[in-house]
């Protein structure tokens, strides 16, 4: 779930490296970056409707995918130049990093460097 799909569609492509596979108006797209599909979906679409409990899905929340990066430090001096909010900082263990960045809905992306 995301906000404003065109402003998701324009971070994932220009900063996570995704691509358009097909593009529904503003209600739905669906982006590719090697083997993961990201369907990034709006208010409008039937992943907005409410639950049979009511509960409302929105945007944000704590769930997250990874993404695979070579070089980790270079690509979050990159993404905090342009403005992208990273939720910690880079953590490393066993030559290992990862930190949390959000998308413009709130969403996390988890972004890792492995050993």
């Amino acid at each position: 779930m995301v906000d404003d799909v065109s402003e998701a569609v324009a971070f994932y492509v220009s900063k996570l490296g995704f691509e358009v596979e097909q593009q529904y108006g503003s209600a739905i797209a669906i982006l590719v970056r090697g083997d993961l599909t990201l369907w990034v979906a709006g208010p409008q679409t039937s992943a907005a409707r409410p639950m049979l409990d009511g509960a409302q899905p929105r945007p944000g929340g704590w769930s997250r995918f990874v993404l695979i990066v070579d070089d980790l430090e270079s690509l979050v001096s990159k993404l905090k130049d342009d403005g992208v909010r990273f939720k910690n900082e880079i953590v490393e263990q066993g030559g290992r990093k990862q930190i949390l960045c959000e998308d413009p809905s709130g969403n996390v992306v988890e972004l890792f460097q492995q050993a």
